[in-house]
């Protein structure tokens, strides 16, 4: 200390002040030993909790449509659009849902002989999807085959809106439930309590796609044919899952 006042006696008034500045620095141990404590550390565990629902898929979603072949473009799309308004007439009489075109295609077709390719015709397609009841599937398909659809690309099998929403709700509430049960499992096993929740994460619920059954009505194909293997069209069950993550305090 002597030391430092000797130094000081030398130094021009401006130079100490900005000397004596500089001692008014606090390193942080000696913070800590006058008694300036770190803010404690939070002790808490992490756990992500999941759910599961099943429900009743109740309804269909169906692609269809009509496939001809003629040896000139005109013929094919006239028979397309002619069977084509067939179906689509019978598919608003019966209130299908959420009808619209997804495809409309018109291709030509070669035959190959002798490194020669020729053109031998041509094939338009026309497809449409729409959604119903589960129940009633089976009739309406086979009442799209009589009508002149000529193919049916698949179906796959949805639950209602306010069913998911429901299920939704439950299956976050069954994740929230597996969640605080390991962190209590984990926090008894090591003798510790646990306290209040001091971090959530909601991970959004979400309704794995519903498995799609490709399927295929060839142009000639009867009602007998047909019959045997749509009716009955059962839709099964949709999942719907969940998960939560919660930081919890011990």
């Amino acid at each position: 200390m002597n030391y430092i006042l000797a130094c000081c006696n030398r130094l021009p008034a401006i130079g100490l002040s900005l000397y004596l500045l500089n001692l008014t620095v606090v390193h942080p141990a000696i913070a800590q030993d006058r008694g300036q404590t770190q803010p404690p550390i939070v002790r808490s565990l992490s756990v992500t909790g999941r759910g599961e629902e099943s429900i009743p898929a109740t309804i269909a979603v169906v692609q269809l449509g009509v496939e001809v072949q003629a040896k000139n473009a005109a013929g094919v799309q006239q028979e397309v659009a002619r069977r084509s308004s067939a179906v689509v007439e019978l598919l608003r009489s019966r209130n299908v849902e959420k009808l619209q075109t997804t495809g409309i295609r018109l291709n030509p077709n070669y035959s190959y002989e002798n490194n020669v390719q020729r053109l031998t015709g041509y094939t338009g397609v026309n497809t449409v999807s729409f959604r119903i009841d589960t129940q009633r599937v089976g009739n309406l398909l086979d009442e799209a085959v009589n009508a002149g659809a000529t193919r049916i690309d698949g179906i796959s099998f949805v639950a209602s809106d306010d069913a998911i929403a429901t299920a939704r709700q439950q299956a976050l509430r069954e994740a929230t439930q597996d969640a605080q049960r390991q962190a209590d499992v984990v926090l008894s096993t090591l003798n510790l309590a646990r306290q209040e929740v001091i971090g959530i994460q909601i991970n959004n619920a979400f309704t794995p796609p519903p498995p799609f059954i490709p399927r295929a009505v060839a142009p000639g194909v009867g009602d007998i044919a047909v019959r045997e293997v749509y009716t009955p069209i059962v839709g099964g069950e949709q999942r719907v899952e969940a998960t939560v993550t919660l930081q919890i305090r011990y």
